[in-house]
């Protein structure tokens, strides 16, 4: 084939064939296809989108550029969730559990987090011991004994999207939504599941700053999944403001053990339900989805799912006693309480800024080679549109950083305060 007519094709909007489409994908991962011809692929792409049979072919092609799995062995049925990354997201740690009480496994593939949002993997090794890299004989073990399992994601899949990401960062292309469609469904499909639950977070503190691209980036992800037969849906969350009180590793682990026993924040318990509903609803387990979020929501009151973290946790190696007993395994060296300077309501300048703080802290990556303090992090001792009084704790910094005075200055700058407290649902839309 030649890329010249390829390109010719893709630039004046012509629909390409699944070999063109295929040819061009191995191509650039084998290196027969140069950078500055990727670069025009993918802009041409970027301007005139694809067709849902070109995206298929191409989020194929993707996907068979690396290893797969099967579950053979392990009886199902069985479900997966991404998040397109938040700040405090520990939604995983809570979902996984609850869906597993139900008798659904949680088969996933995870990730470790840049920037300002945090990964799920990251937060897991908090507890000494876990590990991600495992065997898939072993993911099938932990599926068969527990009911979850995470893996992370290794160099051998989807190596295409790797070289890809890579490119589309210093192209201007990332913000393409059939490139992000492609990107996070190719890695959902690399592991067998019945059904697929995709956050996909709106707002300042997301990658999709309205609801509108949201909308269409799920209705493009919902499509990939038609195509290899998965029942896919798709929750648009609110991402204006953190999710829940905890920021950082083994903060959002504990507060994912506190939720499970029914002591979570009302933001973080909301999206939970719903999200584990959503799944029992898919897997007929429910016929309406109120059916499904009262039964989620006695689950987390008698605190019944919790043990699967644990089980899980311990499962792949991690000493889930340092989350029971936290404040004899995370203490910092410096903590620095951010007091209310005026009655009122409590607001947040920047999700995304307190993702940044929280990583500046100590508790995040800014490059792939930073190291993480998993003791580091935010308590929000008080939340978007929560009241407070002159004097009371807003919020606490945990660091082993010595820089107390940009660090408070930094939290004091995203300290709003209200005289009417901001509300709203943090489930936004529910599209299937």
């Amino acid at each position: 084939m030649n890329f010249a007519t390829i390109i010719d094709k893709k630039k004046n909007k012509q629909e390409l064939t699944s070999q063109e489409i295929i040819w061009v994908v191995n191509s650039f991962v084998n290196d027969t296809l140069k950078d500055y011809q990727m670069a025009a692929f993918n802009m041409a792409v970027w301007f005139n989108g694809m067709s849902d049979a070109e995206l298929a072919a191409f989020t194929k092609a993707m996907i068979n550029s690396g290893i797969t799995y099967d579950l053979k062995g392990v009886k199902g049925p069985f479900a997966d969730k991404h998040s397109t990354g938040g700040v405090g997201d520990k939604t995983s740690l809570i979902y996984a559990p609850l869906v597993a009480k139900f008798g659904i496994k949680v088969s996933k593939l995870s990730g470790r987090g840049l920037g300002q949002t945090g990964g799920t993997i990251d937060k897991l090794e908090s507890c000494t011991g876990w590990t991600g890299e495992i065997s898939e004989a072993k993911f099938k073990e932990v599926l068969n004994t527990v009911g979850v399992s995470i893996m992370s994601q290794s160099k051998d899949v989807v190596p295409a999207d790797k070289k890809l990401y890579a490119l589309r960062d210093v192209t201007g292309t990332v913000d393409s939504i059939p490139l992000i469609a492609s990107s996070i469904m190719s890695k959902k499909l690399v592991v067998p599941a019945d059904s697929i639950i995709l956050d996909v977070k709106v707002g300042s503190g997301a990658f999709m700053k309205t609801i509108e691209a949201a909308r269409e980036l799920a209705r493009t992800m919902i499509n990939i999944g038609k195509s290899y037969g998965r029942n896919v849906s798709v929750l648009l969350t609110d991402m204006d403001k953190p999710l829940g009180r905890a920021i950082g590793n083994a903060l959002e682990v504990k507060e994912a053990w506190d939720t499970l026993h029914g002591k979570g924040p009302a933001d973080l318990n909301e999206l939970c339900t719903v999200a584990a509903a959503v799944t029992l609803v898919q897997n007929k387990q429910f016929e309406s989805l109120m059916e499904a979020e009262t039964a989620v929501q006695e689950v987390l009151s008698a605190g019944s799912a919790a043990k699967y973290l644990e089980d899980f946790v311990t499962a792949q190696g991690g000493n889930f006693e340092m989350i029971k007993d936290f404040d004899k395994y995370f203490t910092t060296k410096y903590q620095h309480v951010i007091l209310a300077k005026q009655a009122g309501y409590v607001s947040f300048t920047s999700a995304a800024a307190l993702g940044y703080l929280s990583m500046h802290l100590g508790a995040g990556r800014a490059t792939k080679e930073d190291k993480i303090d998993f003791a580091a992090g935010i308590y929000l001792n008080k939340t978007t549109g929560e009241k407070v009084e002159i004097g009371e704790p807003i919020m606490t910094l945990y660091t082993n950083i010595d820089n107390e005075t940009q660090f408070v200055s930094d939290a004091n700058d995203l300290v709003q305060i209200c005289e009417k407290p901001i509300k709203g649902s943090v489930v936004i839309d529910w599209i299937h």
